[in-house]
């Protein structure tokens, strides 16, 4: 996220589960990581391709949510794993629409 421009802080928490519930993201999103971003929670390893467009759009929603650890997302990277998964647009009822799919 920094190589991209975004400004991080990073918090060390005991329980990844209870900060997420705290900041209301729910458990079925869950994965190793959780952030927050002008107003939006990030669960997981989003691409900061994903999270610059959400913050361009605006989208009435909790957040964006890459779940689980796939092996393929910024971050994860395994060399020659094209490993697919979605980002995840999660509206403050909990429910879900896909915002992207990679690899793309």
């Amino acid at each position: 996220m920094r190589s991209t421009g975004f400004t991080v802080k990073v918090i060390e928490v005991n329980d990844a589960g209870v900060e997420r519930k705290r900041l209301g993201m729910p458990d079925r999103y869950g994965s190793c990581h959780t952030a927050t971003v002008d107003g939006y929670l990030l669960e997981g390893h989003v691409p900061a391709a994903e999270v610059k467009r959400l913050l361009a759009k605006r989208p009435k929603a909790l957040g964006l949510a890459a779940p689980g650890m796939p092996q393929s997302a910024p971050g994860m990277d395994v060399p020659g794993r094209k490993d697919p998964y979605q980002v995840l647009l999660v509206d403050a009822s909990g429910q879900s629409s896909v915002f992207a799919n990679y690899p793309k």
